[in-house]
């Protein structure tokens, strides 16, 4: 059989068996290519088939590969599976909904893949998954493995006990395997023989019946066993050094994500405090004065991963704890609802203090917000005590800087709804939430609903808070923006006129608001028509933010990025494109590579080197700016489409016009799924691959080849 199915409940081991054929497997160099999916929702299972398609296809195929969408990275991976001659294992873990992996890679790839050196293991807690291949099910050891389990964990450390007295610890403890490993391994540490364990059992099962709830999915004996079993492993722990440190950390990572959290989460200072302050009582440890600091939370982290009740992997730092469910479940149950709630602020804390500013790692905001959502489900009401905990807000523009701009809408449209059910639909919250919705709305594509959204939005905000308060400001600039967007640019430019004349009243002259909202209106006047007015004007705009914020300010660089922009648009392309190279450089010093404005110069840049007719180093520079874009931001990511769409423009100002409009056609695909049909990115692309249709139907012998494509593509 290629596909296995290892069904059953949470603790039952299903894990635990799939990592250790693929040890074993591995070790014994029976497989070629081991992929192992954290298969908790399908994005993560197309993420990981797409890492793996990169990985046997090559760098020079990953760069190919990459650019596409998802579903075709999971399509091409799996196609491969069912035709390499390589061996391989894929160990999907923990499916939690069997729909993940309905028609997963599209209609052309095979799921599970089917191949005679290629196996599936599946893990999932779904008893009534329906899920191609064999099933087992996996439940509670036998009498006689349970037996052998612990007779062979002691015997590891040449511990001999009687078999009748292993047997009866089997029973105590349910031979649930989850329960099974904390025992052993508390049996091992202490030096406890099994009489003595099950007094220690027996009295703490009595005392906490109710610490795994009912909803666990375990039976009641079940529930019973893993709370005491955790409860002694868990005071263990405790008394190991630095002492008193488990169980407030165990606390901590129960309200987070259980498939990994951030090593940085857990030694950050709200963490080192919520330490501090939660020594466990009692224990000798260091001196009363001495502060809690990072290695003493690592070492806490230790403790608890030897004694099973968490696993720590340093080497993977944005998933570097992981612990069970049903551990952590255990653990909430038996803080107070004050505590937990309380718990969950330094929580949210954590992640918002370790959260960057700019997401130039993209594995540690996915993290991160994986972190959030697990701790919202945990304490839904906990980050609305007093204000919505900026966490909520972070976690929302990180999806959209992450380029699932829908996703944000979503997020900030259900953080609305909540604000207005716990303050009020005119409380703070709910008009910041309003704000954020509006805003990536308008980076969704709907620029003028974006618009509308924000003239409301406006009018409440002046209504509530009065004219010259700053967040109704900062409404009337996203407006003037978005009116902009929306194909108003004189308008645009009129709002922006009239905001600078309260900004200079407000705050005078030199104010960085005031130097901003500046280049927005030389930018809509430049957008209105007078592309050379505004260059003179960023020129003029340059002399101030030298004097007032540096050269190497960030804003200072924007300005300088908008003055070579519309030297170039004003009819000077070359100069455009050398006003790029000096800025580039300077951006890489002060941002660094991955920094998304050194991105998006970058892309400028050979825009501009394209127009100036240099072709050839344009398409080069989109190469590699491409390569960049996938692996910083993503294949989703609009950044990484616009360079698509500079490489296919380059191909075809090169002579390839047929190259160029089957590229865009691939391309248009990926814009409609991801921008939607009315985005203007997707109009643009769409208005590009009809240039090119034309022009390659207009060349010898190339009108067969695009013309089963012609209605492929723009939205009709």
């Amino acid at each position: 059989m290629l596909c296995h199915v290892l069904s059953g409940t949470g603790g039952a081991g299903k894990t635990q068996l799939a990592a250790h054929h693929a040890r074993t497997t591995w070790e014994a160099g029976n497989t070629d290519l081991l992929v192992w999916v954290t298969a908790t929702d399908r994005a993560a299972i197309l993420s990981a088939y797409a890492e793996a398609a990169a990985a046997v296809t090559g760098t020079d195929d990953a760069q190919r590969l990459g650019a596409d969408d998802p579903e075709r990275a999971a399509a091409r991976f799996l196609n491969w599976a069912q035709s390499t001659d390589r061996r391989w294992l894929i160990v999907l873990d923990d499916v939690a909904d069997p729909a993940d992996l309905s028609g997963l890679g599209g209609r052309l790839a095979l799921w599970p893949p089917t191949h005679p050196r290629g196996r599936t293991v599946v893990t999932t807690r779904r008893r009534d998954a329906a899920l191609p291949g064999h099933r087992v099910d996996i439940g509670l050891f036998t009498p006689a493995e349970a037996v052998a389990y612990l007779t062979a964990k002691l015997a590891a450390q040449d511990r001999r006990e009687d078999p009748e007295d292993i047997a009866a610890l089997a029973r105590d403890l349910g031979r649930l395997p989850l329960a099974l490993a904390q025992a052993a391994t508390y049996l091992v540490d202490l030096h406890l023989s099994c009489a003595e364990y099950r007094v220690r059992l027996a009295d703490r099962a009595r005392t906490l019946p109710e610490l795994v709830p009912e909803d666990s999915g375990l039976p009641d004996a079940h529930r019973t066993t893993v709370a005491a079993t955790w409860s002694l492993s868990v005071e263990h722990a405790d008394r190991l050094r630095p002492r008193g440190l488990a169980r407030p950390m165990l606390q901590l990572i129960a309200l987070l994500d259980p498939n990994g959290i951030p090593t940085t989460v857990v030694t950050s200072p709200p963490a080192l405090a919520h330490l501090s302050a939660h020594r466990t009582p009692g224990q000798g440890g260091h001196p009363p004065e001495r502060l809690i600091g990072t290695e003493d939370a690592v070492e806490a982290l230790r403790c608890l991963h030897r004694l099973s009740l968490a696993d720590h992997t340093p080497g993977t730092p944005h998933q570097a704890v992981r612990v069970h469910a049903l551990v952590q479940r255990a653990t909430r149950e038996t803080l107070p609802e004050a505590a937990r709630e309380a718990l969950a602020r330094t929580c949210a804390d954590a992640l918002f203090t370790v959260w960057p500013d700019t997401e130039r790692d993209t594995a540690l905001a996915r993290s991160l917000r994986a972190n959030t959502a697990a701790l919202t489900a945990h304490a839904p009401g906990a980050l609305w005590e007093s204000r919505a905990h900026p966490v909520l807000f972070r976690a929302g523009d990180s999806l959209g800087h992450a380029g699932l701009v829908t996703s944000a809408v979503t997020h900030f449209q259900d953080l609305h709804a909540t604000a207005c059910r716990h303050r009020g639909p005119d409380h703070a919250d709910a008009l910041q939430a309003r704000h954020r919705q509006a805003w990536w709305r308008g980076m969704a594509g709907d620029a003028a609903g974006a618009a509308l959204a924000y003239r409301e939005l406006s009018a409440d905000e002046l209504r509530l808070l009065g004219p010259d308060h700053a967040d109704t400001l900062d409404t009337r600039h996203a407006l003037a923006w978005w009116r902009g967007m929306a194909g108003d640019a004189a308008g645009a430019a009129t709002g922006f006129e009239e905001l600078l004349a309260d900004y200079l009243r407000l705050l005078g002259p030199d104010h960085l608001h005031c130097l901003v909202t500046r280049g927005n209106l030389i930018h809509w006047r430049g957008e209105a028509g007078d592309a050379a007015g505004a260059a003179a004007g960023f020129e003029e705009l340059l002399t101030d933010h030298l004097r007032v914020l540096g050269p190497d300010h960030p804003d200072t660089l924007n300005v300088r990025h908008g003055r070579a922009w519309w030297r170039g648009t004003a009819g000077d392309a070359a100069g455009a494109a050398t006003a790029f190279e000096h800025l580039l450089a300077d951006y890489l010093r002060v941002l660094g590579p991955d920094h998304p404005t050194v991105l998006t110069a970058r892309s400028d840049l050979a825009h501009w080197w394209a127009e100036a007719g240099d072709a050839a180093h344009a398409a080069a520079a989109y190469r590699d700016l491409l390569a960049d874009s996938l692996r910083v931001l993503g294949s989703d990511h609009p950044n990484s489409l616009h360079a698509r769409r500079g490489l296919a423009r380059c191909r075809g100002a090169a002579g390839d016009a047929v190259g160029a409009a089957v590229a865009l056609e691939e391309l248009m695909a990926d814009y409609l799924r991801v921008l939607g049909p009315d985005h203007a990115e997707t109009a643009n692309a769409c208005a590009e691959l009809a240039r090119w249709r034309a022009a390659a139907e207009d060349a010898d012998g190339a009108g067969t080849a695009s013309a089963d494509r012609r209605h492929g593509g723009c939205p009709q």
